[in-house]
């Protein structure tokens, strides 16, 4: 699990339309709320896009891009995009290996036998120098998105 004060770990991912993002990128310009969802197209899920893609402008006025980061691929990414008219962008990983290093994953249950690796809702909030500020692990979708429009506004 990543600590407050780290650095984030770096990564190169595609979005929807399947160019590639690199964290990189983003350094000594923007910071950056990095938010790891289950699944496109999930109620919670579609509740917590939209509300970052409400609030995109109000994360602009304050140097902050939003990326959405799942384990769908990026044809998956478009449609759900696309179907919600989502403002932010998502990212596939679909190795999950942003996931592991963000440690967001843990093994599910599913029907009772098989164990799956699922995502736990996480977001990161990191500076423009590329150090963690806020880790919130096992977040619930609802409201989320202002709150972590809030702990951007506290960035200095």
């Amino acid at each position: 699990m990543l600590k407050v004060g780290q650095s984030a770990p770096t990564f190169d991912l595609p979005d929807g339309d399947m160019n590639v993002v690199s964290l990189d990128g983003y350094r000594g310009v923007n910071n950056v709320v990095l938010y790891f969802y289950p699944k496109d197209g999930t109620p919670g899920c579609t509740l917590e896009a939209i509300d970052f893609s409400d609030l995109q402008d109000e994360f602009l006025d304050f140097d902050t891009v939003v990326l959405g980061v799942s384990m769908d691929d990026c044809m998956s990414h478009g449609a759900f995009r696309d179907k919600h008219g989502l403002a932010v962008q998502l990212l596939a990983d679909a190795e999950g290996e942003v996931c592991e290093q963000y440690g967001v994953l843990h093994e599910k249950e599913v029907d009772g036998k098989a164990k799956k690796r699922c995502i736990v809702r996480s977001t990161f909030v990191i500076d423009k120098s590329g150090a963690v500020r806020h880790v919130l692990y096992g977040v619930s979708a609802r409201g989320h998105a202002s709150d972590v429009l809030n702990l951007v506004k506290e960035l200095k």
